[in-house]
């Protein structure tokens, strides 16, 4: 249902992108403009009609972003540096393991990289991240943004829908990967990362997307937020908060 609601949220703004002003200098408004979309991809059919019922619509108010691999193309830097570390031990990156990795906090994903793939031993989490650590630095302000994310991003805004990004990225890696993309991150409301003090624990924990909501002004309801996210981790966040 999530997915089918981001599928349809994103064809109904591209159509109309087309239309939409030039950005303009950012503000938040009183009351933001809304969206609506169905709330399943089919709409139920009725047993005595036999024919199809509108489906339920509820309205958007917010939107949230997750960044990497869906904002920005960073997704393919971290496979690449746990490729070459772990082909020392004979091993490979797969997208399982990748799975389960992405959207956890730093120190989980490590652990989950070392037990999965049965390091113990041989690499210590903390060895994995320092070496680790100094490759990504090298290649982060190399990333590209997605197709199509400019165009949603001030589309979004131009119609002012309220828009911010939670991501897992802590502070320094931030800076990394958005310091060629400033333009684009300007339009956000704001943007909460993995070291917040809010965000106690890592997707699929709520913590991040809560703290994201609770920084919009107004009494932003849950239900009235819709998350875009590339990670089933970031997904289960999503619903674990009510979005």
């Amino acid at each position: 249902m999530f997915q089918a609601a981001r599928a349809h949220l994103a064809g109904a703004i591209i159509r109309s992108a087309g239309r939409a002003q030039q950005p303009r200098e950012i503000r938040t408004p009183k009351s933001p403009r809304s969206l609506s979309f169905p709330r399943a991809a089919m709409a139920s059919v009725d047993a005595g009609e036999g024919q199809a019922a509108p489906a339920p619509r509820a309205t958007v108010s917010h939107v949230i972003f997750d960044m990497d691999g869906l904002l920005l193309d960073t997704e393919g830097f971290y496979t690449e540096v746990q490729e070459k570390i772990l082909a020392r031990y004979g091993k490979v990156f797969d997208w399982s393991l990748k799975a389960k990795m992405m959207g956890k906090k730093a120190a989980e994903s490590a652990r989950i990289f070392v037990d999965e793939c049965g390091l113990a031993g041989l690499l210590t989490p903390e060895q994995f991240l320092e070496e680790r650590e100094g490759m990504l630095q090298e290649l982060f302000p190399s990333c590209a943004v997605l197709p199509g994310v400019v165009r949603l991003i001030h589309h979004l805004h131009a119609n002012e829908i309220p828009i911010c990004v939670a991501t897992g990225s802590h502070k320094r890696h931030f800076a990394l990967k958005t310091q060629n993309h400033q333009e684009m991150f300007a339009l956000m409301h704001h943007v909460v990362m993995g070291d917040d003090p809010e965000v106690k624990a890592g997707k699929p924990s709520p913590d991040i997307f809560l703290a994201a909501m609770r920084r919009f002004e107004g009494n932003v309801e849950p239900s009235k937020c819709l998350v875009f996210e590339d990670a089933p981790s970031g997904v289960g966040a999503a619903k674990n908060a009510g979005m």
